[in-house]
């Protein structure tokens, strides 16, 4: 078997490869820099350039799957250009995939699996999530979910089997949010933002990757959550964050303006709060390594690691 993923070198992509390698699944990805350019057996790289809607048609060959990771970070302050950027990196990529997917045979192909994300839920203390609600968040993230899936309704009309997983909050020490998330709670400064009442929908890296793969193995169709079973709240989270790294919480809630002054419009991902459901996942057979956010953060943090900082070498444009 083979896959090809855009997106290989970002956090999801990363392990997803792992995960690809230790099945014996070949995989093919696409990438905007020839320096990362492999050419493995079972790791080849393909160039492309979803700005200008330019792919090497050489990266569908012998592929039985797509898995679609690709788009510019939302962990960078929201300037208007970079809103641009967040948004166009995530429909120029679709429509580029699309295009070439329409100049080549596609019947060996079983499965596009895309991700998206929970920011698409209204922010809300009290609803629980579920696939079957339509309703859209009144926000930037919001939007950009909206276009990022609309986007993806062109495929429909191949005859392969398309399934969209919204991703929720990563636990990884090796990028994303947690380890910002460590860095003040290790240096003693840490603290709940907000209230700190704000639901936090979160899934271990190996499970999120494991979704993505499962969805490939199963042939899935329609809108999953990446979501763990058990969403906690942000104060929870802060609280389990620390007693992993054997620190004190003892500041006071880090007010929302305060935030907003520190990094703008981009604060807001800080205070929404989606609390999201898994159970359709679990219907389809899937089972959860990590249930608990304690188990998932022992997992991340080891007893006595250090903090692992963020590799910033990666490319923004490979995964959110």
């Amino acid at each position: 078997m083979r896959v090809l993923i855009t997106g290989a070198t970002g956090l999801i992509g990363t392990e997803i490869v792992r995960l690809c390698h230790e099945k014996g699944i070949d995989v093919n990805y696409l990438t905007t820099r020839s320096s990362k350019i492999s050419s493995e057996k079972a790791y080849q790289g393909f160039l492309w350039n979803p700005d200008k809607e330019e792919i090497d048609l050489k990266c569908f060959e012998g592929v039985s799957a797509i898995i679609n990771l690709a788009g510019a970070s939302i962990s960078k302050r929201w300037t208007s250009s970079y809103k641009k950027e967040i948004l166009s990196s995530r429909i120029n990529t679709i429509q580029t995939l699309h295009n070439g997917l329409q100049k080549i045979n596609t019947t060996q192909i079983t499965s596009f699996i895309a991700a998206s994300a929970i920011g698409v839920y209204p922010t809300s203390l009290s609803n629980f999530y579920t696939e079957n609600d339509t309703r859209v968040d009144d926000s930037f993230l919001g939007e950009v979910v909206q276009a990022w899936e609309g986007a993806l309704q062109p495929l429909k009309k191949f005859a392969f089997n398309l399934a969209i997983i919204r991703v929720g909050l990563v636990i990884s020490n090796h990028g994303g949010a947690l380890p910002e998330m460590a860095k003040p709670i290790k240096s003693y400064v840490g603290a709940a933002f907000g209230t700190g009442q704000q639901w936090q929908s979160w899934i271990h890296i190996t499970d999120v990757a494991r979704v993505f793969l499962y969805a490939v193995e199963n042939q899935l169709q329609g809108v999953y959550n990446g979501v763990g079973p058990n969403p906690v709240t942000n104060t929870k989270l802060v609280k389990e964050i620390a007693k992993v790294l054997n620190r004190p919480i003892f500041l006071p809630n880090i007010p929302k303006f305060i935030m907003k002054l520190m990094l703008g419009q981009m604060s807001y991902i800080l205070f929404a709060s989606q609390r999201v459901s898994s159970k359709k996942i679990e219907e389809e057979g899937f089972v959860f390594e990590y249930q608990n956010i304690c188990r998932a953060l022992e997992q991340s943090y080891p007893q006595n690691s250090k903090v692992a900082s963020i590799d910033t070498s990666k490319d923004t444009k490979e995964f959110v």
